[in-house]
């Protein structure tokens, strides 16, 4: 990781009390062929660190909202997660998915840049990511904040998650994004929420959104 920059910046205005100190924002990003791709707000080395983990067929920009103010007060990490966003060309070893697998790959991004702790936020299948992490290496998660968590599937769900499985290969890949979108969010409240999901699930190619599905079998 490069050397972080940052500076004290403490003007001094004839006739005022001198303004409390302000640490400058430095903001780094790297998309490396061994490591997902990530990008970093960093005010210091005193601050805490919060990774932000997307869903299924999202990417790190969907956070732009949080960073505004969360990189005031904190040090933020951004991942895309394998077969997303800027991540889209980052070579795996193994195209088995698990959730363990997904969790080991953000725990090479902290190892890579020396973060011991750190509190994460995560949404949607980002948040049994950070579950499976904070199993895997408990000692890393600081906090877990868990939006639209997903802690089991109901019948209805396995037994879509069922049909979808045996008919992946024979419907038009567009038709299982609106069947996993109403598995994950089968309310009336998230019709807004599950066409977000379905234009952002679009950017998947087939194959590595298959790869994601059938992951929501382990859920359970």
């Amino acid at each position: 990781m490069s050397d972080v920059a940052f500076a004290l910046v403490s003007p001094e205005p004839q006739n005022q009390d001198p303004a409390p100190p302000r640490l400058e924002i430095s903001e780094h990003h790297t998309s490396t062929a061994s490591l997902l791709y990530y990008k970093t707000y960093e005010i210091g080395p005193e601050a805490d660190w919060v990774v932000m983990v997307h869903g299924a067929g999202g990417s790190s920009a969907i956070w732009y909202k949080q960073v505004r103010d969360f990189k005031d007060h904190f040090n933020v990490l951004l991942i895309d997660l394998r077969g997303h966003g800027e991540s889209r060309n980052r070579k795996v070893t193994s195209f088995r998915y698990t959730f363990e697998d997904i969790s080991r790959d953000i725990l090479e991004v902290l190892d890579h840049l020396e973060i011991q702790r750190a509190h994460f936020v995560g949404i949607s299948l980002g948040s049994l990511i950070i579950r499976s992490l904070a199993e895997i290496d408990p000692g890393r998660v600081g906090s877990m904040v868990l939006g639209g968590a997903i802690t089991r599937l109901n019948f209805r769900s396995r037994v879509l998650v069922v049909i979808g499985n045996l008919f992946k290969r024979l419907v038009p890949y567009l038709w299982l994004y609106k069947l996993f979108a109403w598995i994950i969010m089968p309310r009336k409240r998230h019709r807004e929420s599950r066409a977000l999901f379905i234009q952002e699930a679009r950017k998947l190619c087939q194959k590595e959104f298959l790869r994601w599905f059938r992951m929501t079998w382990t859920v359970n």
